[in-house]
């Protein structure tokens, strides 16, 4: 039987190095005291010697240090489990793609999505934090966000109040404006992507039609994500800028939340494509005019014509929100710094982050034998989601408040000026 797992076993999934292996541990004597293990050798040992453990890696009970204790959710190509890390005991979640079904088109895809999560650190934005692959399998994880789906949400329990609105698209903007300084292209947002956290924190999902750009102009001929969210420039069969396309699903996202149903449907998709192109949707008269007016800014037919993101970002509507946080200072995904810095060289973050991966039996060999393997090593893995939970520690993800209407003098003179350009005794231009 035993050999039998090992056979199998060949086939788990598995790293380019799990860094430590049973031969480096070196030979006990019998008259020798036991030698004392460190979490990760005692882990690594498990993983090569324990018949139950590999047992465990081999129907996929087990994915590389993950713990796997079940699937919540499926998708085309993938399914998502939720697991734990066998040593932090911290919640991720899997997505598992099958690479045998998985055609040139969709592997390009894949490989876009990586990259783009590697390079995207923000408090609104899931994180990836390790690739382990086997020859049939691919397997993402990624932070595990318990709270549900903003879809879901308002499914069962009705539109959004306006002050919940405003809290969880400030989040949303905050994520999209960190995507497009990074020249990333989002392309599937939709209240489906949208996620909470166990603490309220929104965070933005599924990166499976992202794209990286040259710059906002650049023009991409790729349709992508749902169609009720499709901005209408994807249906005319021509080239688009992404940026304005992620702003469109913003802004039927926004809609959505605040009166509970979507602005464009239809009982097909002809009709729908028609709905969409012509721009048209009705905003009941109970939304505030604050939040109708970023709605119809955003909602433009023309793409040149609608709201850029920092226009939304200082909008009326959005302006006595409050963010707790500056944002997330990028931090490289390999650890390799941690190993080459001097103490001096490191901040209070990462000393804390360097003594627990000690503390776990991660040496800065082992951090050195990590170099160039990105987020494909179970060392990278450990040290992101011990990085995360640090940042989360010290503040870095706190849902923000909506405060009292911030007066702001340069706002309120404007609005004076635009007042007296466009108005006389007879009319008022609104």
């Amino acid at each position: 039987m035993a050999e039998v797992l090992y056979q199998r076993a060949s086939r788990m999934p598995r790293h380019s190095l799990y860094s430590l292996s049973v031969s480096s541990l070196g030979k006990l004597n019998e008259e020798d005291p036991p030698p004392q293990r460190s979490p990760l050798e005692k882990l690594t040992i498990e993983m090569c010697q324990d018949e139950q453990t590999i047992k465990e890696l081999v129907v996929g009970r087990r994915i590389g240090f993950y713990k796997v204790r079940g699937e919540i959710g499926s998708g085309t190509f993938s399914r998502v489990k939720m697991a734990f890390h066998a040593l932090t005991k911290d919640k991720v979640a899997i997505k598992v793609l099958d690479k045998t079904r998985l055609d040139v088109k969709a592997q390009k895809l894949l490989s876009r999505e990586t990259s783009c999560m590697e390079a995207l650190q923000h408090a609104n934005i899931v994180r990836l934090y390790e690739v382990v692959e086997s020859h049939s399998r691919l397997y993402l994880v990624l932070e595990y966000a318990g709270g549900g789906d903003l879809h879901t949400q308002i499914c069962s329990e009705g539109r959004l109040s306006e002050t919940e609105a405003k809290l969880t698209f400030a989040q949303v903007l905050s994520a999209i404006k960190h995507m497009h300084d990074r020249n990333i292209i989002h392309r599937d947002l939709k209240a489906e992507n949208v996620l909470y956290a166990c603490n309220g924190c929104v965070k933005v999902a599924d990166f499976g039609f992202s794209t990286r750009v040259t710059n906002g102009n650049d023009m991409l001929d790729t349709f992508c994500g749902s169609p009720h969210y499709a901005a209408p420039e994807l249906f005319k069969d021509k080239c688009y800028m992404g940026p304005p396309v992620d702003v469109w699903a913003m802004g039927v996202l926004l809609l959505f939340m605040v009166t509970g149903t979507m602005p464009f449907r239809s009982d097909t998709m002809g009709k729908l494509k028609l709905a969409i192109i012509q721009g048209a949707y009705t905003l009941p008269e109970w939304v505030s005019e604050p939040c109708q007016r970023l709605i119809c800014g955003i909602l433009k037919r023309i793409p040149e014509e609608r709201y850029a993101v920092d226009q939304m970002v200082g909008c009326d509507w959005l302006l006595p929100v409050e963010y707790p946080w500056t944002g997330i200072t990028a931090v490289p995904l390999s650890p390799l710094h941690l190993a080459d810095a001097e103490p001096s060289e490191l901040n209070d973050e990462e000393k804390e982050v360097k003594a627990s991966l000690e503390e776990l039996g991660v040496t800065m060999e082992h951090i050195r034998q990590n170099q160039g393997k990105g987020s494909h090593s179970p060392i990278s893995g450990l040290y992101n989601i011990i990085l995360h939970r640090t940042q989360k520690r010290r503040g870095t993800e706190t849902v923000p408040v909506v405060r009292g209407l911030v007066r702001d003098q340069k706002r309120e003179s404007l609005r004076a000026y635009r007042g007296l350009i466009h108005s006389s005794k007879l009319c008022v231009v609104q």
